[in-house]
């Protein structure tokens, strides 16, 4: 699977639109899980911007209770979004209007390619415990 931009919506604090417009999009496409960016520091300490980002999937978790909400690090994925830009010839001002939907395509590409490498979902989920892993049937019959 590739990860590809849909839309990008503009941030609204007070009246949450943006939020709305998340759910109906994952309500009528069937979505079976939403990322959501965790910009770390270098160091992977948490600051203002992670506690903000965590609020928000949060949020996303009350709107979407069926639906998964994980926290994916996207350390350096703004610099390799202006990377590959410049590489392809988008010129730097036009660089600004994209890169943070270049950016989204990111980390959602590095949360799928983690999950087919490990076969676990890639991040932290958000709201919940994460799923007990499944015994094997035999293992479950020896216990009887």
């Amino acid at each position: 699977m590739l990860a590809s931009p849909v839309a990008t919506l503009p941030r609204d604090m007070e009246g949450r639109t943006d939020q709305r417009e998340i759910e109906r999009y994952v309500r009528a496409h069937e979505v079976v899980e939403v990322v959501v960016g965790l910009p770390l520091s270098l160091s992977g300490a948490e600051g203002p911007a992670a506690a903000g980002a965590r609020d928000y999937a949060l949020a996303l978790h009350h709107l979407l209770r069926d639906t998964p909400i994980r926290l994916v690090d996207e350390r350096l994925t703004t610099v390799d979004a202006h990377r590959q830009m410049r590489g392809s010839g988008v010129a730097g001002r036009r660089q600004r209007a994209r890169v943070d939907q270049a950016a989204a395509v990111l980390i959602l590409q590095a949360a799928l390619d983690s999950e087919r490498a490990t076969g676990q979902p890639a991040g932290v989920l958000v709201g919940g415990r994460k799923p007990r892993a499944r015994r094997a049937r035999a293992d479950n019959e020896g216990q009887r």
